[in-house]
């Protein structure tokens, strides 16, 4: 039996979901949970989450109240089940006149009273709790010290006689959810022995089977940029497939995360299978204070311009390299280029493949339809906000998700609890969603010094 201190809803409100067996909460914990409703912030988004999904049932509780208390039990609505949910009211304590640490003092003095475990991740309390011979623990709902190992890259050795067949009996591939990216070895054989060929053959696990690319053909698209290494090609792989709607990508700094996914909404534009690119970047979150572009000069569009720095800095980069490697180009894209402020050459650019920015705070009630979409620092966006631009998406459209959560710039997100990190989870297991890390960083040799070191 658990008593919840108030830290572990306010860490997360799922993890209620991950506890087995019998919940109790102080009313003292109800308390601070209702101090917190006001909150414009994600703490008072689940203080308001909680008292909103609970339901009073009239039923007997599992343990025998002490003295005056009154126990009451509620249900609490998670997805398609309720957990049982025993409030301890107490209205006088034994504990009284603390010049600080009041509330926490009295929660343990409920766990002590009905011999309950205190589920806490106030690492103060944890030990106050230890020095007074009550059992405490901590409770996370995301298991974040991984992500960094977080892997949508699987390698195999293959015979190459019947290699497709061969894969997709294998044990290891079967148990791969779709959209993972695959490397295959190929192998023969003398009278007495296995060995390597040298030949690498990649591809796609798709609706259970292996789905070969070929990167040479990748080069023969006259693109304006080019993969040039094996995660950038398989990014653009999937942000071009035809079956895939929403892709993760989590990538260090200088990558090539935003660039390829640029490139790749320009590919899908040429072929006509989206009208136009739309490029979105959490200027902080959306509603929050920190995110406000009233506090910069101009109009919205050139304050949002600021903040659109990494997608007019890739549409540069393109440019510059057009204009080197063709004089016919450099007569297209005549005049400057500019990283901030829409110069003649970037302005040229943004309308021919029909690319426009898109404030995420002006989202809700719009419908996106037949777009390629680009959430760049989407590790800067809460749950709610990756909610609110996913809903956006209409028929045709696809989106890709961009960020690092090693940058969170937010106040009140952190690596465990963002929109980037809720995604790369899902993308482990959702076979709807396709996902992937790029660890090497292209950018600068002192780009990806800051990276490992800092």
């Amino acid at each position: 039996m658990f008593l919840l201190d108030t830290s572990i809803i306010l860490d997360d409100i799922n993890n209620l979901a991950l506890i087995n067996g019998d919940i109790f909460i102080s009313s003292v914990t109800l308390h601070e949970l209702d101090s917190k409703k006001e909150l414009n912030n994600q703490i008072g988004y689940f203080a308001r989450e909680f008292f909103r999904r609970l339901n009073y049932i009239n039923e007997s509780a599992n343990i025998s109240p002490i003295n005056s208390d009154k126990i009451h039990v509620f249900y609490f609505d998670y997805e398609n089940k309720q957990i049982k949910i025993q409030i301890i009211n107490r209205e006088t304590f034994a504990t009284n006149n603390l010049s600080y640490g009041l509330n926490d003092a009295r929660i343990l003095e409920i766990a002590k009273d009905y011999k309950l475990e205190l589920l806490t991740n106030d690492i103060s309390l944890k030990i106050q709790a230890l020095g007074s011979g009550v059992s405490a623990n901590p409770l996370s709902n995301n298991n974040t010290e991984s992500l960094h190992d977080l892997n949508f890259f699987h390698s195999f050795k293959i015979h190459k006689n019947n290699t497709k067949e061969h894969i997709e009996k294998d044990n290891d591939f079967c148990c791969l959810k779709n959209w993972s990216l695959i490397e295959i070895k190929e192998q023969d054989n003398t009278e007495s022995s296995l060995y390597d060929t040298g030949k690498i053959r990649y591809g796609l696990k798709i609706n259970n089977e292996f789905c070969e690319i070929d990167f040479d053909l990748i080069s023969k698209e006259k693109l304006y940029i080019n993969p040039i290494n094996l995660e950038q090609r398989f990014l653009y792989s999937l942000l071009t497939h035809k079956n895939n709607k929403i892709t993760i990508c989590s990538g260090a700094t200088g990558s090539g995360k935003t660039l390829m996914a640029l490139q790749a909404g320009i590919s899908l534009f040429k072929q006509g299978i989206v009208d136009g690119i739309v490029y979105m970047r959490n200027t902080i979150t959306a509603n929050d204070k920190e995110a406000e572009l009233g506090f910069r000069k101009g109009d919205e569009h050139q304050k949002l311009s600021y903040f659109m720095y990494p997608l007019f800095s890739a549409i540069n980069f393109m440019i510059t390299k057009m204009q080197k490697e063709s004089l016919a180009k450099k007569i297209e894209y005549r005049g400057e280029a500019n990283s901030i402020f829409s110069k003649e050459a970037t302005e040229y650019f943004l309308q021919k493949h029909n690319i426009e920015v898109l404030d995420i705070a002006h989202a809700r009630g719009i419908s996106i339809a037949k777009k390629f979409v680009i959430f760049d620092e989407s590790q800067n966006a809460s749950n709610a906000t990756i909610k609110l631009i996913g809903t956006r998406m209409a028929e045709d459209s696809r989106i890709v998700f961009l960020g690092d959560i090693n940058q969170i710039d937010h106040p009140y997100l952190n690596k465990y609890h963002n929109g980037l990190t809720t995604l790369l989870q899902k993308a482990k297991c959702d076979n709807f969603i396709a996902g992937i890390v790029l660890k090497h960083t292209i950018r600068s040799e002192i780009a990806g010094w800051f990276e490992d070191n800092l």
